[in-house]
């Protein structure tokens, strides 16, 4: 495997030939296919990321996104097709799942979409089957199927209603209906009869509105899957028809008759006021829904003409293929027929409405049909590239811009930058031409009679330049324009060409098998290797320049030098078509005809040991490699323009020796100049114009904003003037109403105090008279108290025996109580577990809902805040005045409200004290009974006292037997305890030996790679070795060819000599090197081994304090859960006791008697 690599970085181009070749993944990022990627191009940070679709199967035919625009489906073409579905925000956008349609045999999906709820991907596959698969993509779960089409009836589009998951749209020629997803099968609901209408887009623009443009240039309007209505794109006016047999009749005469006239009806997509439409070669129109629920026609977008184009084909008859509009519809993005992308900001277009409104490129302007030459200049970071489409263009691959491009009548074959970056050698098929390069234009400059011109190439130095016409290299001379030479001796079409770094050797490999090195000098061909089977595409010097690298349709790549192939790299199914070599000598790249690009190391391998990558869908024409050697540049017959990064296995770019420093001097003619000049002096004098203008101006406005002023502060002063009067009125008012106050408040303490003598007179009066009145009383309760006793012994004996009966019965009835209870509490936890489950989700809902709720009021606030703003600077004195006048009749009222309050305290103060009275009445006459029922809770409660000594007797034998029985199990424990201390020892020991073996294995793995290393440049010597043998046994074999010529033969000797062996103070030097080399290595390492003994000290060190923390923390650790459990074991005792304590209190409350009098009814109750 080759050490290094090509990273995609940037391409220019689009696939036309993909079904909804464009769509919006967020506000700024859009999704292209280009070359065999999909490309998400973010129009703000100007970067793409790539998605690689298929290294085997460059067939893309289908792209579709989901509403959320996180899921892209990707359908790719073959024997067995498939769709990918990707996840966008994944940074290398992974796959999630690739769908198949099960048991069809399916070569294409010719469109696709995604419900509403992301949920299914609906597939339509195409002739002769014509089958509609749903799939549920998550689960790759086929859930119905069903035949949309036939041999003539072509679908071309399928769509999710966007209101409803399970309704679709299928529509194409001859075809639209409506299908719904029931009962595990896809079935048709709708049968209108368009059988001769070829309908190519349609639209969801209502729940039950679905709006379909056909090839005439008709835009009709279906209900319910029933045809209503016909939108004339002409005049836009919406038609409402009766008859809609009559209807359908007349569009199918007027696909006879206004087919030729009328345009296209291309692309459809919604908008939330209506919808847009490309209504003809480069107009995208916008319609507008009515009050009468019609659609009227609004705006027109159009594509701008081209100026640097061609008038043959100019830009705005270009058909638009597909159109999208971002989640905000802030932004329309369309795809033509040429491969361009255009973009227009909607906002901007709805401020516009009176003027034109024109598209702009959404990146750059791209090739439209296969390119053609691809050269790089030296001194500039500029490539130039020449396609079919006869323009020629001129990229920046640092700023990733198209700087300069011209269209001309004839189809461009081949392209050459010269050196400087100043001129420009482009083969035509009539002529070869030299124009130069200006700021702004590119000029035709000289003319060479050289037809068909397909491959030519500028000498390092730039004063010479090669062309191929034919099977015959052409050589010229910049400064003169004369033919040096012409270089005879291909018998078939040369394919490429390359000049060696002193300019005095060209290389070059022709269509008839023969791979020449030709000498510019003399003319004459220094070295040639022919090999009639195969037909060589591409041809280049390796990193020394001694060897030639070329490819051809043998499927090898082959290394040659002297007439003779040293080395090839094996065949493969594909064949090579270009070739490019690393200036480092570390890496050879080619392109293969099925578009992929392969990096092979160098020295080249024996065997198939390549890094592939899949960059383009067509075949590589041409692939260079930059000066600096960061990027590796290719063009295809795809129309793509690729820019590569060069990395290695670490990520990181090559290091060159070469600094390469980059000039910006541009050419400009004279006129331009002079021109330039004199608008620059004209705009001059029109800024002191305007400078003047707006001098004036502002002091005209200073002087009105002046007596603005002098206005408002008069009209303020007044203000100020009235409120002051107010004030001192308000103040005069306030001041009477306080005497009124003060007044008032002194007549109601009179009355009063009067009324409060009074009563006071009164109640003692009635106290005296209450007092002896208890007196009485108390002597009638001690005569009632001692027959009460009298009774009660009588009746003890004959309610003791009923009491024991009322017992038992009452204690059944608690055990089944008990019962109830402990049911009714499981049913009340079931109950509450599944309340706090629903109270969670609820929460969950809610807390989205405020989410969403608090983002709308925070942007509302956001616009009301600034609003507010602006008033408060205004209001802020006069709200201050107005605060403050507030203040002070605030204070006013709460010293109005406190004299009313303490009113109120007063009238309630005589209201408790009348009903204080009232309640001493009651309470003496409620004393008397709770006197009899206290003597007889007294008795009972001297009872449970008794029954609760016997239970405490009874507890504590029980207490004293269990601790018996946990005696053994504590000492149990203790043995287990100290088992686990020495286990614990034991784990600690066996750490430290494991740390032990981690370190001395370590030291042994840093020992073999340091051997590993050592092995490999031992290896890397040998096999420098070899190749030096090889080539010095090929020399001594050309050398033998010249034994009857005896000069030759010793010119031949003396240069091998020279070139292999070494003078003998080199060796000495290059050995003493080596030596001192070793020594520092050794002094190196034997550093790095006293560094990792003392590392290996410490680790021990810090090992035996750790371990010794350890002991102590588990120590610790094993009182303190001995002392938990025991604090456990005392709260589990404590709770008993507590709970029985509570029982007993619960018995005792129920066990007390009534307040209505004591009778033995109320007493059993009670019990």
């Amino acid at each position: 495997m080759a050490t290094v690599v090509a990273q995609p970085h940037f391409i220019f181009g689009l696939r036309t030939a993909v079904t909804n070749n464009v769509c919006f993944c967020d506000e700024e990022t859009v999704v292209f296919p280009s070359g065999n990627n999909c490309v998400c191009y973010n129009s703000v940070q100007r970067c793409q990321k790539f998605i690689p679709v298929s290294d085997r199967n460059p067939n893309l035919r289908a792209l579709a996104i989901s509403a959320n625009r996180r899921y892209l489906a990707v359908s790719e073409s073959g024997d067995r097709a498939t769709i990918t579905v990707f996840d966008l925000q994944h940074e290398q956008g992974r796959k999630r799942k690739v769908l198949t349609a099960g048991d069809f045999q399916v070569q294409e999906f010719t469109c696709m979409a995604f419900s509403p709820d992301n949920k299914y991907l609906i597939g339509q596959t195409g002739g002769p089957d014509w089958v509609l698969i749903l799939w549920l993509w998550e689960k790759q779960k086929v859930l119905a199927t069903v035949t949309t089409g036939s041999s003539n009836d072509l679908v071309s589009q399928v769509s999710f209603n966007p209101y409803n998951n399970t309704q679709l749209c299928v529509s194409g020629s001859g075809v639209l209906r409506l299908f719904r997803y029931t009962e595990g099968s896809l079935k048709q609901t709708s049968y209108p009869k368009v059988e001769s209408v070829n309908f190519l887009c349609h639209a969801w623009l209502t729940q039950d509105r679905v709006v379909a443009g056909t090839d005439s240039g008709r835009l009709l309007l279906f209900e319910s899957g029933e045809l209503r209505r016909e939108i004339n794109v002409s005049n836009a006016a919406t038609t409402e028809r009766a008859d809609r047999p009559v209807e359908v009749r007349k569009l199918k005469d007027g696909d006879v008759d206004e087919s030729s006239s009328l345009p296209r009806v291309t692309a459809l997509k919604p908008l939330s006021k209506g919808f847009a439409c490309a209504t003809g070669p480069g107009t995208v129109s916008l319609f507008e829904r009515t009050k009468e629920d019609g659609y009227r026609k609004g705006q027109d977008i159009l594509i701008p003409s081209d100026p640097c184009g061609s008038e043959l084909v100019p830009a705005e008859s270009q058909e638009i293929h597909s159109l999208c509009l971002s989640p905000a519809e802030e932004t329309m993005v369309i795809s033509t027929d040429r491969g361009q992308l255009y973009s227009i900001n909607l906002l901007s277009a709805q401020k516009n409405k009176d003027g034109l409104l024109h598209f702009e490129f959404l990146t750059q302007s791209f090739h439209s049909k296969p390119i053609t030459g691809l050269s790089i200049c030296l001194r500039k970071p500029i490539v130039a590239t020449t396609s079919l489409d006869r323009s020629v263009r001129i990229w920046n691959y640092e700023t990733k811009l198209l700087e300069l491009y011209k269209e001309f009548q004839e189809d461009a074959y081949s392209v050459s930058l010269h050196p400087t970056g100043y001129f420009i050698l482009v083969g035509f098929s009539d002529k070869l031409r030299l124009l130069n390069l200006l700021v702004d234009d590119i000029r035709i400059f000289k003319e060479f009679a050289v037809r068909g011109c397909r491959e030519c190439a500028f000498s390092h130095g730039g004063h010479m330049f090669a062309a191929v016409s034919g099977n015959i290299i052409s050589i010229y001379s910049v400064t003169s324009f004369e033919n040096i030479i012409n270089l005879k001796g291909h018998n078939g079409k040369v394919r490429g060409i390359e000049w060696a770094p002193d300019d005095r050797r060209l290389v070059s490999c022709g269509m008839d098998g023969a791979v020449y090195e030709w000498n510019i000098q003399t003319g004459k061909r220094e070295s040639e290797s022919v090999l009639k089977t195969c037909s060589y595409t591409d041809v280049s010097f390796s990193s020394d320049y001694k060897t030639i690298i070329a490819v051809g349709t043998d499927h090898t790549l082959k290394e040659i030098q002297d007439c003779q192939v040293l080395g090839e790299v094996p065949a493969d199914v594909v064949a090579h078509s270009a070739v490019a070599v690393s200036r480092t000598g570390r890496v050879v790249f080619t392109g293969t005809d099925s578009g992929a690009i392969r990096a092979i190391k160098y020295p080249l391998p024996t065997q198939k040991e390549w890094a592939m990558y899949q960059a383009h869908c067509a075949p590589v024409t041409k692939m260079l490699i930059t000066l600096d050697e960061q990027f590796l540049v290719t063009i295809s017959e795809d129309s793509c323009l690729l820019i590569s990064k060069i990395i290695d296995k670490e990520g990181r770019r090559l290091k060159t020796s070469r600094q390469i420093i980059h000039t910006e001097e541009v050419l400009v003619t004279k006129s331009d100049l002079e021109e330039k000049n004199q608008t620059m002096m004209e705009l001059r004098m029109r800024l002191e114009e305007m400078i003047m203008e707006n001098e004036y101006q502002l002091r005209l406005k200073d002087i009105n904003y002046n007596e603005k002023i002098k206005d408002l502060t008069e009209r303020f002063t007044q203000q100020i003037d009235s409120l002051q009067e107010m004030q001192q009125a308000l103040k005069s008012d306030m001041e009477k109403q306080e005497l009124k106050y003060t007044d008032n408040a002194a007549e109601a303490l009179g009355k009063h105090s009067k009324v409060v003598k009074d009563l006071e007179e009164s109640y003692s009066q009635k106290l005296i008279v209450e007092h002896e009145r208890f007196k009485d009383l108390q002597c009638e309760f001690e005569r009632m108290q001692q027959d009460f006793e009298q009774r009660q012994k009588g009746a003890a004996v004959s309610s003791s025996s009923a009491l024991e009966e009322q017992r038992q019965r009452y204690e059944e009835l608690l055990q089944e109580k008990r019962e109830q209870l402990a049911q009714t509490e499981d049913q009340a936890k079931e109950q509450s577990d599944e309340y706090k489950e629903m109270i969670k989700q609820i929460e969950e809902d809610e807390n989205k809902m405020i989410h969403d709720m608090r983002i709308q009021y925070e942007k509302k606030l956001h616009t009301e805040k600034e609003t507010n703003r602006s008033l408060k600077g205004e209001t802020g004195i006069l709200t201050q005045k107005l605060y403050s006048l507030q203040r002070q009749i605030d204070d006013r009222n709460s010293d109005i409200s406190a004299l009313k309050q303490e009113r109120q305290d007063l009238q309630g103060l005589v209201c408790s004290q009348e009903g204080d009275i009232s309640d001493l009445k009651r309470k003496i006459s409620g004393l008397e009974k709770t006197n009899q029922d206290k003597d007889n809770t007294i008795s009972s409660l001297k009872k449970k006292n008794q029954d609760l000594e016997k239970l405490k007797f009874v507890l504590d034998f029980r207490i004293h037997e269990l601790q018996n029985l946990t005696e053994p199990q504590q000492v149990e424990l203790n043995a287990n305890k100290e088992r686990i201390q020495k286990l614990e020892e034991e784990l600690v020991q066996t750490d430290k030996l494991n740390t032990h073996l981690k370190l001395t294995t370590s030291e042994l793995k840093l020992r073999l790679r340091t051997k590993d290393k050592e092995m490999h440049k031992e290896m890397q010597k040998m096999k420098d070795l070899e190749t030096h043998l090889q080539r010095l046994k090929s020399e001594l074999h050309s050398c033998a060819g010249f034994i009857q010529e005896p000069k030759k033969l010793k010119d031949c000797v003396q240069m091998i000599y020279g070139r292999y062996v070494q003078p003998t103070d080199m060796v000495e030097k290059t050995s003493s090197s080596e030596e001192e080399i070793q020594h520092i290595f050794l002094l190196h390492r034997g550093h790095m081994e006293r560094t990792v003994t003392s590392l290996k000290m410490r680790l021990a060190k810090a090992a035996e304090e750790h371990e010794k923390i350890y002991t102590k923390l588990m120590k610790e650790n094993v009182s303190l859960v001995g002392e938990i459990n025991e604090l456990r074991k005392e709260l589990i005792i404590m709770k008993s006791q507590t709970k029985a304590m509570r029982a007993s209190a619960k018995r005792s409350s129920r066990s007390r008697p009534s307040s209505d009098g004591p009778t033995e009814k109320s007493s059993c109750e009670d019990l």
